[in-house]
């Protein structure tokens, strides 16, 4: 996440432990990713942004080579082609690494309460269910251990049933399912004797719901739990959790997506899963860890955490300790300008906003053109060929027999292009899942929000004025009133149908920016109802909140400079850094609200272009 720096150390903090669903979990992905940060929540009438994903890049996202990756960003985009221009403060910047090592990123979700959310707490909770376990001797645990964590489909493990009773076989397939999320059990008789055999649930019965367990009346239906994972988005994670416990991913909720170069924390509820069966995922997962459980009566619902707290390493710096001051001191007190970062436009040579700008014109067979097109930039054999044969043929069968995995969005689109044909590419275009489509137009407004913002800060400074807005009832200010308030109350809208425009000449160019890229600002409400903009505000300036850093010097550049909660857990030592060491890192700590992005903060604090494009040039790795 927000990462300025080059190519991935791919520094695998996870233990070495496999499970079958695991296959590939353990990959580190050498591709560098820019500011993958929390767009989660947002301003008032905010649109769907807590659930979307960070732009997919189209292609698939894994193991891209490193050097090829720097190669494809020579067309990737800098700040400048997002609107990113402005800087509230004129301290000096310096240049430093934000590493993409993910453990110099963690972050720690902030929820409802205003608690900050940490995993230190593997134990069971005391209303849980008896255990059962004694029912499985250690030898046989060894055996559907082994059974479990290898993926030896055909084999399987037979357990006698001694004193057969119909209630201790229930107790067997019990225990075994709990504890060996994965398994399957099954009861067959041979010469007269009952045996439970134990076997891997494949393919689609893996995915079948488990049979209902026993739930006591008096225990919330959600678990709750916090879910710490490394390197790894939370989907991703959702959707190990649901393979391994054989359930829909849509049985989790969460308050927010936390993005994937990173160390995260974040709370997870699920519906009438016991805090065993998760705890019991421990020893097989990886990069992934649960715990913190407890019992609620409700979900948890997308937004309602109240923002992120981050702790950062910048490595290498070449500021003074009186730059660093200067710099975090005008962070602390003044804040940064509230732009939406890289990721959301995706890292393409195609940007995300001009697909959005087309499906707001109606131009569908631009949207198409765009996304599919032969385009410049290295990326995947397959996706190359798949573009080379959409250009040529236009068919989209033909296409489409070059993808391996046809769930990426080129693949959605090529099929829904074969089921209802070019004359219906609205509905083919339907086919992409919903928060990508959204993501399109979401971009292009963001983009409208950052390049007009950079005109307001550049027209009129860090003061309210006449003209501009404030949220409180959302009024214009009067030349009187403006006195009254601070930069810090100014809102500026995202462009829409339900949504008004500050009356200061920039608000005006609102209009004009709109009708050159062949939008009429007085009709954002679109054709199709997914795609009418209502429009939102965004606060100019964000202070963050528990503002701390330390300069630290350390000798060895592999070491983690952050004390995990996972290292806690683990009575790992806390790092030691040394007053002599070679290197100097800026550790900082700050706390944001949902929907604000941690790299537009750490870009204030060092002036440098935070996208991977300009890291590639910069950078000789």
């Amino acid at each position: 996440m927000a990462d300025s720096e080059l190519l991935q150390v791919a520094d695998q903090l996870g233990e070495k432990r496999s499970c079958p669903a695991d296959e590939e979990e353990s990959k580190p992905s050498k591709k560098p990713k820019v500011d993958n940060d929390h767009g989660n929540g947002g301003p008032p009438r905010q649109q769907d942004e807590e659930e979307e994903e960070e732009p997919e890049g189209e292609a698939s996202e894994e193991e891209e080579d490193g050097q090829t990756f720097a190669d494809m960003m020579k067309h990737g985009l800098t700040e400048l082609d997002v609107g990113i221009l402005k800087y509230v403060s004129d301290h000096e910047g310096f240049s430093g690494i934000l590493k993409e090592r993910y453990s110099d990123f963690v972050v720690h979700e902030i929820n409802k309460q205003g608690k900050t959310v940490h995993l230190d707490d593997l134990s069971i909770p005391a209303d849980s269910e008896p255990n059962e376990l004694d029912v499985l001797t250690e030898e046989q645990k060894k055996q559907l251990g082994e059974l479990q964590l290898f993926k030896n489909k055909e084999g399987d493990v037979s357990i006698e049933v001694m004193d057969d009773t119909k209630e201790k076989r229930t107790l067997v397939h019990k225990a075994i399912k709990t504890q060996f999320p994965g398994l399957e059990t099954k009861t067959e008789e041979r010469d007269g004797h009952k045996f439970i055999v134990a076997y891997h649930a494949a393919g689609k019965k893996a995915l079948a719901a488990p049979r209902k367990h026993f739930w006591p009346k008096n225990r919330g239906s959600f678990c709750h739990f916090v879910l710490y994972k490394e390197n790894k988005d939370t989907m991703d994670a959702i959707n190990v959790l649901s393979k391994f416990l054989r359930l829909r991913p849509n049985m989790f909720s969460y308050m927010g997506t936390k993005d994937k170069r990173a160390i995260t924390v974040q709370e997870i509820a699920v519906l009438k899963i016991t805090a065993e069966r998760l705890a019991h995922l421990n020893k097989c997962l990886m990069n992934l860890k649960v715990g913190n459980f407890c019992y609620k009566n409700h979900p948890l619902k997308l937004g309602e955490l109240q923002g992120n707290h981050f702790t950062v390493v910048i490595r290498n710096i070449s500021g003074t300790d009186e730059q660093v001051h200067q710099a975090m001191s005008s962070l602390k007190q003044t804040g940064f300008i509230n732009y939406y970062g890289m990721q959301r436009f995706g890292t393409t040579a195609v940007p995300t906003q001009n697909v959005g700008r087309a499906i707001l014109r109606n131009d569908w067979n631009e949207v198409i053109d765009l996304i599919l097109k032969p385009r410049p930039g290295a990326e995947k054999e397959f996706m190359v060929r798949c573009r080379e044969e959409w250009a040529k043929t236009q068919d989209p069968e033909a296409a489409l027999k070059k993808l391996p995995n046809k769930r990426c969005v080129e693949g959605q689109l090529l099929r829904g292009l074969s089921m209802y044909g070019k004359k219906n590419i609205v509905t083919a275009f339907g086919l992409i899942p919903r928060n990508n489509r959204l993501m399109y137009i979401h971009s292009y407004q963001s983009v409208v929000w950052n390049t007009m913002v950079s005109r307001r800060i550049e027209a009129f400074g860090l003061k309210a004025v006449e003209g501009d807005l404030v949220l409180k009832g959302t009024h214009v200010l009067s030349a009187e009133n403006a006195e009254s308030y601070s930069i810090h109350d100014i809102v500026m809208p995202l462009p829409g149908f339900d949504v008004i425009y500050p009356t200061h000449h920039v608000g005006k160019g609102y209009r004009e920016l709109l009708a050159a890229d062949g939008l009429d600002i007085d009709n954002m409400r679109h054709k199709v109802k997914d795609y009418s903009l209502a429009g939102a505000y965004r606060r100019v300036i964000i202070r963050p909140s528990d503002v701390s850093w330390e300069v630290i010097q350390y000798d060895d550049p592999r070491i983690s400079l952050v004390h995990s909660d996972f290292e806690k857990l683990e009575s790992k030592p806390a790092p030691v850094f040394n007053k002599e060491g070679k290197y100097r890192a800026l550790r900082m700590e700050f706390s944001l609200p949902p929907s604000t992005y941690a790299t537009m903060a750490i870009r204030e604090v060092l002036k440098l272009d935070t996208s991977i494009k300009k890291q590639t040039q910069t950078s000789s790795g």
